[in-house]
């Protein structure tokens, strides 16, 4: 699934392990590994039947896909009621903030595809 044109563009490859999801999310000019974060549902305690979602990043320096990767992967798993895992890895050169906001609009994009998807 992709979202975006030329070397603005993202392409995250999903599939299911089990009742859990893994997504790869990669873009730019050069795709990497830059981060990975691990989304696990919980329900909540008391009266209201909530999902709650707490998530685990692990970012290597300098990279900062986390603002892409997190919202992504705890959206998926409140969504989907399952545990999520995203790689992401998205490189520009000199990108700036006006290109970051598009790759989160794009992230966006995406995270709502997927729902749809992979919705059962």
């Amino acid at each position: 699934m992709a979202a975006g044109r030329g070397t603005r563009r993202l392409v995250a490859v999903a599939c299911r392990a089990g009742d859990d999801v893994v997504v790869t999310l990669t873009g730019g000019e050069r795709p990497h590994v830059g981060c990975v974060v691990l989304a696990q549902p919980n329900a909540t305690r008391g009266g209201e039947a909530r999902i709650r979602v707490t998530s685990t990043v692990v970012a290597i320096p300098p990279h900062r896909e986390e603002a892409l990767a997190r919202p992504l992967a705890e959206r998926l798993a409140q969504g989907l009621n399952a545990t999520v895992v995203v790689s992401a890895g998205v490189h520009e050169d000199g990108l700036a903030a006006e290109g970051i906001a598009a790759y989160l609009r794009l992230g966006d994009e995406l995270t709502a595809a997927l729902l749809d998807a992979l919705a059962p």
